[in-house]
């Protein structure tokens, strides 16, 4: 088939152009004749205030990613429309409703008319691959756009039973077809293709992995460490990690690595309030992937407070570099991690069910247990379900 994937991808940063670039390769390795219709401006600053481009890929680029629209250019999106109307299957990543302005326009474009005459009968299968059907923090008319884009699509995808629902509910007369998110880590060590293995550290023996030191080397001491990785949004829970910490043993620390949208300073009130300021260390800004080893070498656990979710690729990072996982029940966040083997679940939004969870993994022994629990992430099952759910959609 001739595929057209429209959404981020790099030098845009984050889960989503990761996941639409290897959905690109994956698809190519699989005999499609696959393109990239990207962003060369996604959105004004002022309504991302987080970074947005990368200098360095998180993952292998796709040598056919052309970088054509732009957010202050809606003749732009007619034009992409009009170009990709020789493709069998037009598909649009949605992260967020501020795209759908650009997808309804690239839409009209598909099927305005004046087509040249061998392409007058042929009519683009369409989809939406949802990474979050509506956002968790909602704007003024979010749920309107969204629903008019489902509702002019052939099929959405999603990625939980959750999603599905809710995408059903906007738009009853549209096919969803529901997948589990597949791996899609960041990296610097480009994988060849076509084999596809992952970050050297997803494929190693298990006698290899992270979790076990190398021989001749004593165990890894048992510290309370813990990790809140990933930009700081008030869905995501910080601030109720931060109380559970307070009441969870001394000993256990805390590090917050990633963008704080809004600044620092609630979070650094919080936490004098709290009298936290000797046990957590923030670390704000975008952490690029080649600093993410070190930092996830320096955790014992990794912290997923999420009052809300759909479905987050930190717990399969975790595991990559052997790192237990803490994560509520939001969403599908706890899809992946087996409570009390590789990691430890707990309710969302509930203070005292963390500290719980953060009491029992400080308990000597605990960590290592649940670090000897942690399996290989194996990404091409996923990957497989995944290229026939969007093929057979």
């Amino acid at each position: 088939m001739r595929i057209a994937l429209v959404g981020p991808a790099h030098p845009y940063k984050g889960g989503g152009a990761r996941h639409t670039t290897e959905l690109a390769h994956r698809l190519a390795a699989a005999g499609h004749d696959v393109i990239i219709e990207s962003w060369r401006a996604q959105y004004p600053s002022r309504l991302y205030p987080g970074q947005q481009l990368l200098d360095v890929p998180e993952g292998e680029p796709y040598p056919r990613a052309y970088r054509r629209l732009a957010w202050y250019r809606p003749d732009g999106w007619f034009a992409a429309g009009r170009r990709l109307r020789s493709a069998d299957l037009v598909v649009f990543a949605l992260l967020t409703p501020l795209q759908v302005p650009a997808y309804l326009t690239v839409l009209a474009g598909l099927h305005a008319p004046g087509a040249r005459r061998r392409d007058r009968k042929h009519r683009p299968r369409t989809a939406v691959i949802c990474h979050n059907v509506l956002p968790h923090e909602r704007r003024p008319g979010d749920v309107a756009l969204t629903r008019t884009l489902l509702a002019h699509v052939d099929t959405v995808l999603t990625h939980s039973p959750a999603q599905a629902a809710e995408a059903r509910d906007l738009a009853p007369g549209t096919a969803v077809v529901t997948v589990p998110l597949p791996p899609h880590l960041p990296t610097t060590h480009f994988p060849e293709r076509p084999g596809f293995p992952p970050p050297d550290t997803l494929h190693r023996p298990e006698s290899e992995r992270p979790s076990s030191p190398p021989p001749g080397q004593p165990p890894r001491p048992e510290s309370g460490r813990l990790l809140f990785f990933g930009i700081v949004r008030p869905y995501k829970g910080l601030d109720v990690l931060l109380r559970a910490l307070a009441r969870a043993p001394e000993h256990l620390t805390l590090t917050v690595a990633g963008e704080f949208w809004g600044g620092t300073a609630e979070t650094e009130a919080l936490i004098a309030e709290l009298g936290l300021a000797g046990r957590v260390t923030l670390r704000p800004g975008y952490l690029p992937a080649n600093e993410i080893p070190a930092l996830f070498a320096a955790a014992d656990a990794l912290v997923l407070p999420y009052r809300e979710a759909t479905a987050s690729q930190n717990a399969l990072l975790a595991f990559a570099h052997g790192v237990p996982v803490v994560t509520t029940t939001a969403g599908a966040l706890a899809d992946v991690v087996r409570d009390r083997v590789d990691g430890l679940t707990c309710a969302p939004g509930d203070v005292d069910d963390l500290a719980r969870a953060l009491t029992a993994i400080s308990q000597p022994g605990t960590l290592e247990a649940l670090r000897s629990g942690i399996r290989v992430v194996d990404p091409e099952p996923g990957w497989t379900a995944y290229l026939l759910a969007l093929a057979a959609g």
